[in-house]
């Protein structure tokens, strides 16, 4: 497996470049700026990128996305429904191109590499997390020693506090790749993050 961290963007979001070098493809998770770095990126694998998903509508996770359609426009691009631009809702924080809904219990695969999608609201009303079978792709829900803010559209800090106890209790441990900030584990989070402490109490 192939996976790069590459900060992007002036508040350095974390986009994830996953591939899997036996089935020839990857995926983006969150390519929130600066496409030219992350097509440059893909294209030192020698792998086809194959999907963009996003775990959140916002901004700095999605911005590059038209420019990335603008090399592969068929390139299907996975978000939560509750993610989506609507009439009404302010486009800095949701997404308004093309793409395929994803959620609760479904399942996105790398080629042989598969994440199941877990619904993480409290960032955002679709937030989702994608968990691999030793990683935690974690967007704006968890970070190192935090957790996302919960005051913007779509926010609740009671959804963010029940979302992160759901993670808490994921069994054994997980490497945690955050939308912001460095990875960390999930036993690390367990043991020392206040958030995630304060919710697994409730």
């Amino acid at each position: 497996m192939i996976f790069q961290t590459i900060p992007v963007g002036p508040i350095e979001t974390n986009c994830y470049l996953i591939g899997d070098e036996t089935a020839g493809v990857c995926a983006l998770v969150d390519p929130g700026d600066e496409a030219q770095v992350l097509l440059d990126a893909v294209a030192k694998t020698g792998l086809t990128l194959s999907a963009v998903f996003l775990t959140h509508g916002h901004y700095d996770h999605r911005d590059a996305v038209p420019d990335i359609l603008q090399v592969y426009p068929d390139l299907p691009v996975y978000i939560h429904y509750k993610e989506r631009l609507q009439t009404g809702l302010p486009s800095r924080y949701y997404y308004g191109g093309p793409c395929v809904t994803y959620g609760e219990g479904d399942t996105v695969s790398v080629g042989t590499l598969s994440f199941q999608v877990l619904e993480t609201p409290g960032h955002t009303a679709g937030s989702v997390v994608l968990l691999g079978s030793d990683i935690l792709l974690a967007g704006d829900t968890l970070f190192a020693g935090s957790c996302g803010r919960c005051d913007l559209p779509g926010g609740s800090v009671r959804d963010m506090l029940q979302s992160l106890r759901r993670l808490a209790e994921i069994p054994g441990d997980r490497q945690v790749y955050p939308g912001h900030g460095p990875a960390t584990t999930l036993a690390e989070e367990r043991r020392f993050n206040p958030y995630m402490r304060r919710a697994a109490e409730r």
